[in-house]
């Protein structure tokens, strides 16, 4: 009998694990759906079922604009180009300010200065410098494949994704540089460790933790630096793009099928994410 019941207490227990993630999404999707029926305004609110035919036919063509799949993809084009450069500038000044006390004093007071900026502040600037040069005006392509997708590649887009990855994973990696026991540290000088050494085995697989943390926020903030920066001049394509245009035409179902779209590809990324770290870093958990 105990066995039996133990039986049943775990498939309940795994059922609810299951299930109750579940209730804030259905609970919203329930009072959606009795509200647009009670409005009766396509424009105002769309019933669900009008948007989720759009997400679940993904690769029809939308008001001549293309696929919600060829735009998602290319919103993920200019997101790991604007966010790998944020990452490759962050996370070594991050080791050299938080390692260096020098440096970091050198350089605190113009990152205090600058991060609290919103990305968006930069857009009249950045577009004056860049205006809507691209890849492929840099490069020289004025024809061919490679020039329709480098064209889309925005100098001024790539620039307010990297602000909005930068500033994250930066002081996440000052923080978990500047956390690493001073202990080990020294030891490892007394042991005879060159520069290279401490920072290739201590300080990096101490404060990678914080860094990936970083990343994580970095990603999701990029995300929505880039919807704001598919609605500036020269943009012709992407997820943003899209909302913006579907907005001028009064078809909400679009704009909300293009806001899940961006929603589930940041829950996508935060549960990637989480389960890196999961798997890497369990035992940060344990030594607490």
């Amino acid at each position: 009998m105990k066995t039996a019941a133990t039986k049943a207490l775990s498939i309940i227990k795994i059922f609810t694990s299951l299930i109750s993630p579940l209730i804030a999404p259905l609970i919203l999707l329930a009072v959606w759906q009795y509200a647009s029926v009670k409005i009766e305004n396509e424009v105002v609110l769309p019933p669900v079922a009008q948007v989720f035919d759009i997400l679940l036919h993904p690769e029809k063509d939308l008001l001549s604009m293309g696929s919600l799949t060829s735009n998602v993809l290319m919103s993920t084009i200019r997101v790991m180009f604007g966010y790998l450069a944020g990452v490759i500038l962050a996370v070594p000044l991050g080791i050299l300010m938080g390692y260096y006390k020098k440096a970091n004093r050198i350089l605190n007071s113009l990152v205090e200065i600058l991060r609290p900026l919103p990305p968006l502040a930069w857009i009249p600037l950045i577009l004056a410098w860049f205006g809507v040069a691209s890849f492929a005006t840099i490069i020289g392509i004025e024809e061919g494949e490679w020039y329709v997708l480098l064209n889309n590649v925005k100098i001024s887009m790539l620039i307010i994704i990297f602000i909005g990855a930068f500033f994250p994973v930066l002081l996440n990696t000052i923080q978990g540089v500047s956390c690493v026991k001073k202990t080990l540290i020294d030891s490892a000088l007394v042991l005879g460790a060159s520069e290279r050494d401490i920072f290739c085995k201590i300080l990096i697989p101490a404060a990678a933790p914080s860094i990936v943390t970083g990343m994580r926020l970095g990603l999701g903030v990029s995300w929505m630096c880039l919807v704001a920066a598919e609605m500036m001049p020269g943009s012709i394509s992407g997820i943003g793009y899209i909302i913006t245009h579907a907005y001028t035409l009064a078809r909400t179902d679009i704009v909300i099928a293009g806001m899940i779209s961006i929603g589930m590809i940041g829950l996508l990324i935060d549960v990637s994410f989480k389960k890196f770290e999961n798997s890497r870093f369990a035992w940060q958990r344990l030594s607490k």
